[in-house]
């Protein structure tokens, strides 16, 4: 981890913490070394730090390129592990970029509904994340964020502290028959079963 990396990390433990009493199920399900795709719901802006803080190392995250124009915090996003998209996600330079950092050994945070929920509910999975997978062969970790939603939904102004637990499901790891074909019904069909993972998980 960077400094600017491992400082937000610890500070983004401690929010979650403090603020919404987060707890995470079978953590003892994380890869900590190695390729890894950490797919997740998504339903609000916290979930990416929350997805990364249930790892121990520093993972990757896919951001739009507009929030690196933030005031202050813009600027320190790269040293976050940030790679920028195209805001309308159809962005191959990102894509690829993602590849390059799982093929040498890295974590990456990807969610296969590709933008927010609107209502909370998960989403059908888009073909990007088995793109990913096929051109890859890295394992994938299925986490459900329970909780994100009503702290921070999509176009709210409010903030709530309800309490956050993210299930963590067994690792899926795909047969190299799996991942031959680059058509893309064999793409979103490997993330519809990542989908189907998420949604599985519940809180025990």
């Amino acid at each position: 981890m960077s400094l600017v990396y491992n400082i937000f990390y610890n500070l983004a433990k401690l929010l979650a913490r403090l603020c919404f009493r987060m707890r995470v199920i079978h953590p003892e399900r994380m890869i900590e070394s190695g390729p890894l795709i950490l797919a997740a719901n998504h339903a609000s802006f916290f979930d990416p730090p929350l997805a990364g803080i249930c790892s121990r190392r520093g993972v990757y995250y896919l951001a739009r390129k507009t929030l690196l124009k933030w005031p202050f915090f813009g600027p320190l996003f790269p040293a976050m592990n940030v790679i920028p998209v195209e805001r309308d996600g159809n962005d191959m330079s990102a894509l690829r970029e993602v590849i390059k950092k799982i093929k040498q050994g890295n974590g990456v945070v990807l969610f296969p509904e590709g933008t927010r929920s609107k209502d909370g509910c998960l989403q059908p999975a888009r073909a990007g994340i088995g793109l990913v997978i096929a051109k890859t062969g890295a394992p994938v970790l299925p986490m459900r964020i329970f909780g994100s939603f009503d702290a921070f939904p999509k176009n709210s102004k409010r903030l709530h502290f309800p309490q956050i637990t993210v299930v963590l499901g067994e690792p899926i790891h795909f047969s190299p028959e799996e991942i031959t074909s680059t058509s893309r019904e064999t793409y979103q069909n490997l993330s519809d079963r990542v989908m189907e993972a998420i949604s599985s998980l519940k809180i025990e």
